[in-house]
């Protein structure tokens, strides 16, 4: 067929499933299979972690939580192993499962936006979605002025969407637990809402969490406008109604916490980004003292080592700071089984 030929894509994608396309490439053997999912290492950037590639299987699309940091649908996974354009994706798909183009065509519906193609030039290697934003820098001017505390709540939320029970690996005692859940309107229309409450218990912001991959240009979270999140720790009014005995463990993003507070790690807090600001160093020293433990545990990356070196060197000046590394790069840490938790949690990681 020729390269230009006219291809349906969503009539491809509909044909075949990421299973298939796995098998094609010998790795469905590397996946562990759960109720609607495969997990395994990530075939993209040949990943050792058996936890950060997932494949949703009623969805029939896929995400890397590590290096990639991003998914999509049967054919970006195909145009991403074969470094070549979703056209030359699909073309490949309807050689190796021996799919019938015209039969496809005339079947199937008038498709959505940008679900079919024309005649195009010879494909070329198709562009790595740009990564988001890192967070500003601690020494980045904030407003001291506190947040203020919302006069509603967002309560018909979605609370057993695939995203959060199958992507993020969510029980449902921790989505009703963090009050979390799929909006379907407003202005956290198609997103996943996040209540941010400040130390007293009081909601203060909704982040909006895109369930999957955001469109190009979209960013991943959204916050509402005027919201400084430098004012506030992720999770930290109920952190601070643990034993003082228990170290007070640091993470970087809301999902971190909640994963590890569903393995019975409860005194965590999330800096919402890889840098502590001003204000959450004060939070963090009102509710500690000489005698506290505190482990910083961040993403493993560029980010992340910088983040708890600095983290470290300023908490250390009043109480006892444990950095903790992994082994593996990129490693998150909500990619961490409940019984790494508790091994870290007991001091023997």
């Amino acid at each position: 067929m020729a390269k230009t030929a006219f291809v349906d894509f969503k009539a491809v994608k509909a044909a075949i499933t990421m299973e298939q396309v796995l098998q094609h490439y010998g790795l469905l053997e590397k996946f562990k299979r759960g109720t609607d999912s495969l997990n395994g290492p990530c075939p993209i950037h040949n990943g050792s972690n058996p936890t950060q590639f997932r494949v949703s299987i009623s969805k029939n699309i896929w995400n890397c939580f590590s290096e990639c940091k991003h998914g999509g649908n049967v054919l970006d996974f195909i145009a991403e192993m074969e470094k070549v354009s979703i056209h030359a994706a699909a073309l490949k798909a309807i050689g190796w499962f021996k799919l019938d183009p015209q039969a496809m065509a005339a079947t199937s519906d008038n498709g959505e936006p940008g679900e079919t193609d024309r005649p195009t030039p010879a494909p070329t290697a198709a562009p790595k979605p740009a990564s988001p934003p890192r967070p500003a820098p601690a020494s980045t001017p904030e407003s001291s002025a506190p947040n203020t505390p919302l006069k509603f709540r967002l309560d018909k939320l979605e609370r057993s969407h695939p995203y959060l029970l199958e992507e993020r690996g969510l029980t449902p005692e921790t989505i009703v637990d963090f009050g979390i859940g799929f909006c379907s309107k407003g202005m956290m229309a198609d997103r996943i809402a996040i209540p941010i409450h400040n130390v007293k218990g009081e909601v203060v912001a909704y982040a909006g969490r895109f369930n999957g991959v955001p469109p190009e240009g979209a960013p991943k979270y959204k916050l509402p406008a005027g919201f400084r999140k430098a004012q506030e720790l992720f999770n930290l009014d109920r952190a601070i109604k643990e034993s003082a005995d228990v170290p007070l463990v640091i993470v970087e993003g809301f999902f971190d916490a909640m994963k590890l507070h569903q393995h019975g790690c409860c005194k965590v807090v999330a800096l919402m980004g890889s840098t502590m600001s001003a204000a959450q160093e004060q939070l963090i020293r009102q509710h500690t003292n000489s005698r506290s433990h505190v482990i910083v545990m961040l993403d493993e990356n560029e980010a992340g080592k910088a983040g708890r070196e600095d983290i470290a060197c300023r908490l250390s000046k009043f109480c006892f700071v444990r950095v903790l590394q992994f082994d593996q790069p990129d490693m998150e840490p909500e990619h961490l089984s409940g019984e790494e938790v508790q091994q870290f949690m007991e001091g023997t990681l």
